[in-house]
């Protein structure tokens, strides 16, 4: 699904230019915070806390079952090696925007789904990307530039090369106070992952910030780095979740992640960032001198559980971590899904690796009444100190699910709903129900105080993207094509209340 060229002429670690100071740009309410409960879905994961949690809907565990089929869009384009489409759909206004992995944006009639604007980029992404809206304007990249279009009728405002095809970007942005919060990330030898603000009035930089602390020990094999899922904001603090170093497992000549000795930090990290100037504030290294693709890559989800200021994140170690945003300690940790030589060296011989590469916690959670929503992914993959073969020859589809409630407070598991094919559909809550998405298209709505399945839904296609909820919509982009679906057609499809 998801996983890098010369480095531009910025300095390492934030660097303020002297658009660092602008103002907030004259937007419409919303487009200078960004979130929150007023109906529609602006933000990737709803709002700046990264929640995907909204009681601006009509849906409820009362009234979930009534939902059926209201319009079908049919992605009009050929798939990538991720499918067509795997980002979480906007709501904004009467306009339903969606971006494919071919970096193309489609605004739909909210009510009909009929098409009203289309801006074709023709760039193939890795994904998960998507767009962030705020003033009228939708924020968004291809593999290397970032952009801002006009809302109402797709037409670029500005576009801003940040990057090459050694570290692409294939994040969904963040907007809020005037700047947009993007990515590269490594994917290439010598590639290492950048954070970046934006200038939402330009797309000048403002600051960028090297997520690799230290350099490669050997950069004609090692990169890494950067971030894949959209960032969170509080108290002008910038929360992100920091991608692995490659290669995974490593080289017969350089075994065990030789080629990036040490930590490489900041890799499968926590990173706290001053929101305007990007300097470091804290950080902490979830999985050290990582062979097993273990990103911490999840948008990292601020809340405040029982008067508690913590964030919490969680990544495709299998593992969600909270931590005190006052004393940045780690408050609990909890391990999900099956686990096995999932820790130190590997040995020079293949075993079985739980969770694999598109194992763990992969796409983003939700937060709502103390109570914290994890996607599962339970595949597990052949490694060794020299590699990942099996890799590109796994069926996906074979693996399963779960989703998780845990206790915001405590990190305890209050309960788990196993499903059949791996949960790659994060999670989304409306009011007292908790929807996600399997590879091979089941949606389905659960209660989130019990887990007590509430209704479902078969999708034309495979699900690896996050739902969204707005008024009576449930919108769930179906743009994979996974073994076992035989004939799938990708298409967004929105469900309404009856």
């Amino acid at each position: 699904m998801q996983g890098h060229e010369r480095h531009l002429p910025l300095q390492r670690h934030g660097r303020l230019s002297s658009a660092a100071a602008a103002a907030c740009l004259a937007l419409v309410a919303g487009g200078c915070g960004g979130g929150g409960d007023a109906e529609g879905w602006a933000l990737p994961n709803h709002d700046l806390a990264g929640t995907r949690a909204t009681s601006a809907t009509s849906i409820d565990a009362h009234d979930v079952a009534r939902l059926s089929v209201a319009w079908r869009f049919r992605f009009p384009e050929e798939p990538t090696f991720s499918g067509v489409a795997a980002s979480a759909p906007l709501v904004v206004g009467k306009r339903v925007i969606v971006q494919t992995l071919n970096s193309n944006v489609y605004a739909l009639d909210a009510r009909s789904g009929k098409l009203v604007w289309k801006r074709l980029f023709r760039r193939v992404d890795g994904g998960p990307n998507g767009l962030a809206a705020a003033g009228g304007r939708l924020f968004g990249s291809t593999n290397s530039e970032a952009f801002a279009l006009d809302a109402a009728t797709g037409r670029v405002l500005w576009e801003r090369r940040l990057t090459t095809a050694r570290q692409p970007i294939d994040i969904a942005p963040l907007v809020a106070k005037g700047l947009v919060y993007t990515s590269s990330v490594g994917m290439r030898p010598g590639g290492e992952g950048r954070l970046f603000a934006l200038s939402a009035s330009s797309g000048r930089v403002v600051w960028s910030f090297d997520t690799i602390a230290q350099p490669w020990a050997d950069p004609s094999v090692a990169t890494g780095g950067g971030a894949w899922w959209t960032p969170t904001l509080d108290a002008g603090r910038l929360y992100v979740g920091v991608s692995n170093p490659l290669p995974w497992g490593g080289t017969p000549r350089e075994p065990n992640g030789a080629a990036y000795a040490g930590p490489a930090r900041y890799t499968d990290s926590l990173l706290v960032l001053g929101a305007e100037d990007g300097r470091l504030e804290w950080f902490d290294q979830v999985t050290p001198h990582d062979v097993r693709d273990y990103d911490f890559a999840l948008p990292p989800i601020v809340a405040s559980p029982g008067g508690r200021e913590l964030v919490i994140g969680g990544g495709k170690a299998g593992r969600v971590i909270a931590w005190s945003r006052e004393t940045h300690r780690r408050v609990w940790s909890t391990t999900v899904g099956r686990h096995e030589h999932d820790s130190g060296p590997l040995p020079a011989r293949l075993v079985t690796v739980c969770p694999g590469l598109l194992g763990g916690v992969l796409t983003p959670m939700a937060y709502a009444s103390g109570r914290v929503f994890v996607p599962v992914v339970d595949l597990c993959m052949r490694g060794s100190s020299t590699g990942f073969p099996d890799f590109f020859r796994t069926n996906y589809a074979s693996g399963t699910g779960e989703l998780d409630a845990l206790d915001a407070q405590t990190g305890a598991r209050l309960w788990s709903h196993r499903m059949s094919s791996p949960d790659f559909g994060c999670a989304t809550v409306a009011h007292d129900v908790v929807f996600t998405a399997t590879y091979l298209g089941r949606v389905e709505a659960l209660d989130t105080t019990s887990g007590r399945p509430l209704w479902s839904a078969r999708e034309p296609a495979g699900v690896n993207a996050c739902p969204t909820v707005s008024g009576d919509e449930l919108l769930v982009e179906a743009g994979a094509e996974p073994q076992g679906i035989r004939t799938p057609t990708p298409q967004l499809v929105a469900y309404r209340l009856r």
